[in-house]
């Protein structure tokens, strides 16, 4: 069996036409540069062989009731029978995107919630809490209140609720060294997002009636990623899909000259990784996109993944969300701009998406 996925890191990148900044917050680090495109966002995710993805610990909670208003969300926890006589027995301590909630023992405190993953950023200073009878009440000020938050923390479920609200229909196409990695993960983010999974493995090969093995033995590689380019623009116009596309040498995603069409959506490079740490993780990405030696760079969003195992797939999926929550949020106009690049056909301008009626030949072969 394949290795299980230790460590699942991503990273986003985004041109972003303002001065150097470098803003820290708990579990990321954004980093914006004047007219260059730049790496910005770094978050693990350890998975284990019995919870993958847990951060946070419910031990004697018997109902727990979440709300969302337009500018704050509500937390109320039943803590009846834990003998909680006023809130000098209580610990609420929250930071930005963590959350840890205790009953004050002697020696033993008990954890009710302890996570550093809230779905987004609050506003920690206006946090309030009180004791409504037998529940404890948590109040929390949103920093950015248009943002719905389908659930308290962020977690495959409350990201594939929440995700639809900021890809407004844009698809996303997953590339990346292996073929097998991109189906899987596509197959599971169309599950959760309720969008239409494409492979264009699977479209090859329908349509030339072989396999893309035996195309590549007759043909030679070019040939499949031509066909494989010219697939990806026939779907380019179509919304809600997950795109998985071929991995290696014989993708169009492995060249440059034939991004354009993938443009049209957000894309995620699924790169595994020998790398032991984040730092490394992203350190190893940063060098790829200096030295250009992939045409996965391209990609808006960067995943990395310590060994594969089929069943970590929904894993790396959220990962894939997570990231994808971060650029937007940081560019709420990126999915807008994506469908105006689609209706002005997909020319290859991207990000700098020119006039209409540009002509691409005008300044050579765009990607």
């Amino acid at each position: 069996m394949a290795a299980a996925a230790k460590g699942v890191w991503f990273l986003f990148r985004h041109a972003i036409p303002t001065k150097s900044v470098v803003v820290s917050f708990p579990s990321f680090s954004y980093s914006h540069k004047h007219k260059h495109k730049q790496l910005v966002g770094l978050r693990s995710f350890k998975c284990s062989s019995t919870a993958p993805l847990s951060t946070t610990t419910y031990e004697v909670v018997n109902e727990m009731q979440f709300s969302d208003g337009s500018s704050e969300v509500e937390l109320r926890l039943n803590i009846g029978g834990l003998d909680v006589r006023s809130s000098r027995d209580l610990s609420v301590n929250a930071d930005d995107t963590s959350l840890a909630i205790r009953v004050l023992r002697p020696g033993s405190p008990i954890t009710l919630i302890e996570t550093n993953r809230l779905f987004d950023r609050i506003k920690p200073a206006e946090t309030i809490w009180y004791l409504d009878d037998d529940q404890l009440v948590v109040n929390f000020k949103k920093q950015d209140p248009d943002l719905k938050w389908p659930d308290i923390m962020e977690s495959w479920e409350s990201l594939a609720a929440g995700s639809t609200q900021l890809l407004k229909g844009a698809s996303i196409y997953l590339v990346g060294e292996c073929t097998e990695i991109n189906q899987k993960v596509a197959q599971e983010l169309a599950t959760g997002l309720g969008y239409t999974p494409l492979s264009t493995k699977e479209l090859l090969e329908s349509i030339s009636n072989q396999t893309v093995d035996s195309w590549l033995l007759a043909e030679g590689s070019d040939s499949v990623a031509k066909a494989e380019s010219a697939v990806l623009e026939s779907i380019s116009s179509h919304v809600r899909t997950v795109v998985a596309t071929l991995g290696g040498k014989h993708g169009a995603a492995g060249s440059a000259d034939k991004w354009r069409h993938l443009y049209a959506g957000f894309s995620v490079w699924l790169s595994q990784t020998e790398a032991k740490d984040e730092d490394s993780a992203k350190e190893e990405t940063h060098k790829s996109v200096r030295d250009g030696s992939t045409a996965y760079t391209n990609a808006d969003v960067v995943v990395k993944l310590q060994g594969w195992d089929p069943a970590y797939a929904k894993s790396v999926a959220q990962a894939c969300l997570s990231a994808l929550k971060q650029l937007i949020l940081s560019d709420k106009k990126l999915p807008g701009k994506k469908s105006l690049y689609i209706r002005l056909g997909c020319r290859g301008d991207w990000p700098n998406i020119k006039p209409p009626g540009w002509d691409p030949s005008s300044e050579g072969d765009m990607n």
